[in-house]
This record gives structure tokens, sequence and C-alpha cells, in this order.
């Protein structure tokens, strides 16, 4: 009896524990898609006030360009419209190669050449926390391509990160910067190419939308033209609530609403990192 009590006390002890482990995955990952990757920026279909309230993650904005013609998807766990169906692996799959189940390519627009980078613990996370969305049935538009889709990678960002290294503050802030894929709105694009190595976070890149059109800005530590004449408490004070230096309102895309959520850890971190950026005029 007392080896059978035991015995029981130790499998409740390691249930306990799993699910004590899955649910720190969910929250980290509820933190994740919810903030700094701004998931819901796109894969939520949005009315006159933002997003629709019981449609999260149902499916989003549209794109007709170039390279493709396409409708950012539902990753809602439904199993007929949404990614319901899709193993652990075929999401960790699509978030690091861009390869989805039936072996295409998504739309260049999905970030997820900024996704390479992430680490083992917050791509399970973002799993754990996918697995939680209620399942909404929401069809969207088969996706239209018109060349290869192909990822753009950002230098430094090519191999997953270990956990270790984001014991450094820079390193940290380049990991959170690049999971945000600040850079993908932030510099410039020529033929079809980020112009990584030469024009780093200059800015310059146009959205339009119902705001009108909204120019990025540049985000190196350019004094004249960046945030280098910014204070730390400017520039977070732009990331997490949209007014910039001089009072003036930031237009969509920018997700500071997303960014709203970050720790003052981690938002001490991007501002550090975002201070190495060298000056683009």
């Amino acid at each position: 009896m007392t080896r059978f009590v035991t015995a029981l006390i130790a499998a409740l002890a390691a249930m306990l524990g799993v699910a004590h482990a899955q649910s720190d995955l969910v929250k980290r990952g509820d933190y994740l898609v919810n903030g700094i990757m701004t998931c819901g920026n796109c894969h939520s279909p949005k009315g006159p006030q933002g997003d629709i309230p019981g449609k999260l993650f149902s499916g989003g904005l549209s794109w007709d360009e170039p390279p493709f013609k396409v409708t950012a998807p539902n990753i809602t766990q439904d199993k007929e419209t949404g990614i319901g169906k899709w193993s652990d692996a075929d999401i960790k799959k699509v978030l690091r190669t861009g390869i989805m189940p039936n072996g295409a390519h998504v739309a260049m627009v999905m970030p997820t050449g900024f996704y390479h980078i992430m680490t083992e613990r917050d791509l399970d996370s973002v799993v754990a926390y996918l697995r939680t969305i209620k399942p909404i049935s929401n069809k969207v538009a088969d996706p239209i391509y018109k060349m290869p889709q192909v990822e753009h990678v950002l230098p430094g960002a090519e191999k997953p990160f270990t956990e270790a290294m984001l014991k450094d503050k820079v390193k940290k802030g380049f990991y959170l910067a690049t999971i945000a894929h600040c850079m993908e709105c932030h510099t410039p694009m020529e033929k079809g190419m980020r112009q990584w190595t030469t024009q780093l976070g200059a800015g310059g890149f146009k959205f339009p939308g119902p705001w009108g059109v909204s120019v990025s800005r540049n985000i190196t530590s350019s004094k004249t033209k960046g945030l280098g004449a910014w204070t730390d408490a400017e520039i977070k004070r732009a990331i997490t609530t949209g007014v910039a230096k001089d009072g003036s309102h930031l237009k969509p895309p920018m997700g500071f609403h997303y960014y709203a959520s970050l720790t003052p850890d981690d938002l001490d971190a991007v501002v550090t990192y975002l201070r190495t950026v060298p000056a683009k005029e």
C-alpha cells in the first residue's frame, strides 16, 4: 500500500509539473502572439473601430501586390478553415521556414524570415498558445502567387537564439526587435529586396490604407533624421503609445497598441538595441 501511495503521489506530481510547464508556455505564447509579434495586426478581421470582437485570428488583411494576391489566413483551431488539423511540427515549420503542410511557401508578406531566430522555448510557446484559440469557421480566399515566394532573412537572425544569448541586453533587444519584425517596415526595398546592408532602419516604406498613406520613419541612431536625439523615454512612448518626440501621432500599421504590453525589461532591451543601429541620413 505504501508503495502504491508513493507511486500515486509521484505520478500526480509529474502530471502537475507537466501542466504547470504547459501553463507557462501558454502564458509566454499569449505575451508573444498578442504582443510583440503583432499576429492579430494581420490575421484578425478589421472594422471601423479595429479588430472585430469575436472574430480574432479568423483571417484578416488582404494584399494585391505584384508578387501575390493573398488574405491573411484563419489561424484559429477550426479544422476546416483554420489550422486545427495542423500538427505542432507543421506550425513550427511554417514559422521557421515559411513552408506550409502542402509544400507551398507562404506569401512574402508573412514575416517568417524574422522568425528563424526564435528560441525553441518561444516557438513551443507560440504553438501552445495557438492551440488555445477557439475555432472560428471562416474561409478566406485561396492565395494567388504571381512569382516564387522567398525568405527575406535579416542578417544575424538566420539561426535560432539560445536562452543564454538573451542574457546580453543588446542581443535580447535585437531578438525582440526581430520577432517584432520592426525592420520589415522600417527598411526600404529596391527591386523586391530589403536593403539590409545599406539602409537598415532608414525608413521611407509607404503603407496605403484607410488612414491614407503612412511612411515608416527612420529608426537609426541618426541625430537629425532618426532617433539619435530622442531620449529613451521618448522612444518608449512612441513604441508603446504611438506618440512621437514632437507630439504627433503615428499612423497604422505601427503596432504600438500591441507593443504596449512589453515588460519594462524587454522595452529597455529594444531601446538599447536601437541605439546600436548605424545612423542613416
